[in-house]
């Protein structure tokens, strides 16, 4: 008998012991449910029913629902690396360069705890500890940015998602082929567009002489006259807001409707036969049917509330509205490079990381209390 066929034998008795357990694993997962189903009769039915028992019979649900949307495990053995040796050498090139611009850049973090001085280099600057983030949050501007930034991130995050998941439910009801296509391919262009013709944009829309928003406010007697929209602070955010969905809603619904192409249709039909319109069939099959990627995309989007970048703020920005559009990447670049502290700089920029990943890990635990999708 050959290496080969030996090599053979043994992955097929690997598959098969692979698809015994999934099996076992199926079955014991069907017995709980079955169990279950039966308890929850008897304690709908029985008169001492307390919300006690209705509590634990939904961690037991919840139990049962991860159980079921749990990967198999793979023993990671030298046969399975053997056995996926392709996929291993493809993903090499990937990783060395996730170490070599994500985690080698991550020793510069040293500054933050140094009175850094480019001529002494990293090693022969002075180690001052935690002085340079006392000297951080005692600064008033950077709290005013701090609050900038997150009112800025979570009015982004809720517009994005209002806009994008909207957008792909009303798409997907549009049933000719040629429109549906000439909408989706309008609708992504503004993504690829730099935020420098994006800026340039909102100034013509909103502009005081000549903006079409201007014009129709004032025509349909809304405002007497023409609104300077660039030096009200309290419209700042939300001009920026809208010109990120504007920007990118198109572009985040390709997620949405790529999700929606994987629902089964007869469950449309099923609720079509209930008498449910297409407004009923949205609600109560298509968004049901995309609630996973909807829990994993705003989980995932929950850790980079506070990266609103600083393109649109810096290039819309003026003296009136100073105070509300500069964010933590502006402070950065202001003081950081402008002014050369840069263990300031290094500083503000740990802190909006630390910030997010605290967010993840809380948002995180919350879909796993609710037993909903998780990142992890």
């Amino acid at each position: 008998m050959t290496d080969n066929h030996k090599q053979n034998l043994s992955d097929q008795d690997e598959r098969l012991a692979e698809e015994n357990a999934a099996k076992k694993t199926l079955a014991s997962i069907k017995r709980r449910e079955l169990a279950y189903s039966k308890s929850s009769q008897k304690t709908s039915s029985g008169p001492n029913s307390d919300k006690s028992t209705a509590l634990m019979s939904r961690k037991d649900k919840r139990k049962l629902r991860s159980e079921r949307n749990a990967e198999p495990k793979v023993e990671l053995s030298r046969r399975t690396m053997l056995r996926q040796r392709e996929l291993i050498l493809i993903t090499i090139p990937f990783v060395l360069y996730g170490i070599l611009f994500y985690y080698i850049p991550l020793g510069g973090w040293v500054m933050a705890f140094q009175k850094y001085k480019p001529q002494d280099g990293l090693l022969g600057s002075q180690w001052v500890g935690l002085d340079v983030f006392k000297h951080l949050f005692s600064e008033a501007s950077f709290r005013l940015v701090f609050r900038n930034t997150l009112a800025m991130g979570i009015i982004n995050l809720i517009l994005s998602f209002v806009f994008a998941i909207g957008f792909a439910l009303l798409l997907n009801e549009v049933r000719l082929r040629a429109p549906k296509r000439f909408v989706q391919t309008v609708s992504y262009l503004p993504h690829f567009l730099s935020w420098i013709i994006v800026v340039g944009i909102v100034r013509d829309m909103l502009s005081v002489e000549h903006g079409i928003i201007n014009q129709i406010l004032v025509g349909i007697g809304i405002f007497d006259k023409p609104l300077n929209f660039f030096s009200k602070p309290n419209l700042f955010w939300w001009i920026v807001g809208f010109s990120n969905v504007w920007k990118e809603t198109g572009w985040n619904s390709i997620i949405y409707l790529a999700a929606i192409t994987a629902i089964n249709p007869e469950m449309y039909e099923a609720a079509a036969l209930d008498g449910a319109g297409r407004f009923g069939k949205m609600w109560h099959v298509t968004l049901p049917g995309i609630k996973p990627t909807i829990f994993i995309l705003l989980l995932i989007n929950v850790g980079n509330v506070l990266n609103v970048g600083f393109e649109v703020q810096y290039l819309l920005t003026n003296g009136i509205v100073k105070s509300v559009s500069e964010t933590i990447d502006i402070w950065v670049l202001y003081w950081g490079i402008g002014q050369g502290d840069f263990s300031l700089g290094t500083a503000a920029g740990i802190f909006k990381s630390i910030v997010s990943i605290i967010l993840i890990y809380l948002a995180n635990a919350t879909a796993k209390a609710a037993g909903e999708e998780r990142l992890f």
